[in-house]
């Protein structure tokens, strides 16, 4: 299949690779030079310019930073060289409201849009094992899940436009609860006088049992490999997460929901990745700065 794909960062990178090795005829574009050029080595046609990775293609996978960019780029390049029936995938983290007006925008032109935002990180980004969370028509979702089985281990129907950027907020919010609840007990535990890989072996075992514990353990040493055993550098920066909660807390608000813990991890990922600087470090971090007192 000719495939368009457009933002080709830590994530966008890996996931157009994994296109070119399935066998798809890949046009990526992004703004940085060194980006374009590892495409290329991946086997992705470099385009030079956004309308490149538009024009003539059956599918388009956009994997932008924010909101703001995924309107401006579906405004001034998808929509307007997109032909009609066009599939166009968004893949980006942004909030619901603007993913549904890019479908708005993107079906009034005649072009079949659907929101597919990632759970995983940048390993899974890389190896082809990302979860996605769809939203969108039932011809969308049949047209999009075989090109993004070639990216991931899980393609779910979240359900209409704007379904799947609801069901990712909500999981990210769960997860960066989860990981501060996850950090603070590994500490009690230490200050209990407990060994930490004993205290492992019962948790993970027992009713305190979360995937922050048994796959991407915050302690060094402990559990599967993780960033914690990086000196917590790769994975998923905080800066990130907090993004990813920042938006839960807008669509909490919007929706009317309470949503205490998630408001709580946010205020800590805003002081650990922007008071304290450690926004670039992986997410579980944050274990270093609960850990002070």
């Amino acid at each position: 299949m000719k495939i368009g794909f457009i933002g080709l960062g830590n994530m966008g990178g890996g996931m157009a690779a994994n296109l070119a090795k399935a066998g798809h005829e890949v046009h990526a574009f992004d703004l940085s030079g060194e980006a374009l050029a590892r495409a290329g080595e991946a086997g992705c046609h470099p385009a030079s310019e956004a309308a490149a990775a538009v024009n003539d293609m059956e599918a388009v996978v956009t994997m932008l930073p924010a909101g703001e960019h995924v309107r401006k780029v579906y405004e001034y390049e998808v929509v307007i060289n997109g032909d009609p029936g066009t599939l166009v995938i968004d893949c980006s983290t942004i909030d619901v409201d603007s993913a549904r007006d890019v479908a708005t925008m993107a079906e009034a032109k005649g072009l079949v849009p659907v929101d597919a935002p990632v759970s995983g990180g940048i390993a899974a980004a890389n190896g082809g094992t990302l979860t996605f969370m769809v939203g969108g028509s039932e011809e969308g979702f049949k047209r999009a899940e075989p090109i993004l089985s070639d990216m991931g281990k899980a393609v779910i129907h979240a359900g209409a436009n704007g379904a799947g950027q609801a069901a990712k907020i909500c999981n990210n919010m769960l997860l960066g609860a989860s990981m501060i609840a996850t950090c603070e007990t590994f500490k009690m535990a230490e200050k209990l006088g407990l060994d930490l890989q004993n205290f492992y072996d019962i948790s993970s075992k027992a009713s305190g049992q979360n995937w922050s514990m048994t796959s991407y353990c915050p302690v060094p040493g402990v559990g599967p490999q993780s960033p914690a055993d990086n000196s917590y550098e790769g994975g998923f920066a905080a800066a990130l997460m907090l993004k990813d909660l920042r938006l839960a807390m807008a669509a909490a608000e919007s929706a009317g929901a309470e949503v205490p813990m998630g408001a709580k991890a946010q205020a800590l990922y805003e002081q650990y990745a922007e008071a304290e600087g450690q926004g670039g470090m992986d997410f579980s971090g944050i274990i270093n700065m609960l850990g002070k007192n």
